[in-house]
């Protein structure tokens, strides 16, 4: 009888309308350097986006790309126990509120230019 191997996932890929996202470190300390007790946590809610979902990706609705720094809200993101440190999280893309960019998107105006 074969002995079954037991495997190592090395990857995630989410399904449907779903983003891979690497939660950001809770913050320990104000913006103002004043340290915080560990039961004071800041709840931290931006995070990297590690993958995409197929549908997401196919989707011009969404502008997503991988390694984007998100804004999610954490209530119905699934925690992923791959690591030691539990960072990982499957959000759905209604949970994603915001991306954060360097420069304003480039999508096409319907505004005639005025001279």
């Amino acid at each position: 009888m074969p002995q079954a191997k037991s495997q190592k996932l090395e990857f995630v890929e989410p399904i449907g309308k779903r983003v891979l996202v690497r939660k950001d470190q809770a913050k320990r300390e104000t913006k103002g350097g004043i340290a915080l007790p560990d039961q004071a946590e800041i709840p931290t809610i931006t995070g990297r986006i590690v993958a995409i979902s197929t549908q997401i990706a196919n989707d011009d609705d969404f502008p997503l790309r991988q390694y984007d720094k998100i804004l999610f809200h954490p209530k119905n993101a699934i925690p992923v126990d791959l690591e030691h440190d539990n960072q990982l999280f499957v959000v759905p893309i209604e949970d994603v509120v915001a991306v954060f960019r360097r420069e304003a998107s480039t999508k096409k105006s319907n505004h005639k230019d005025e001279e």
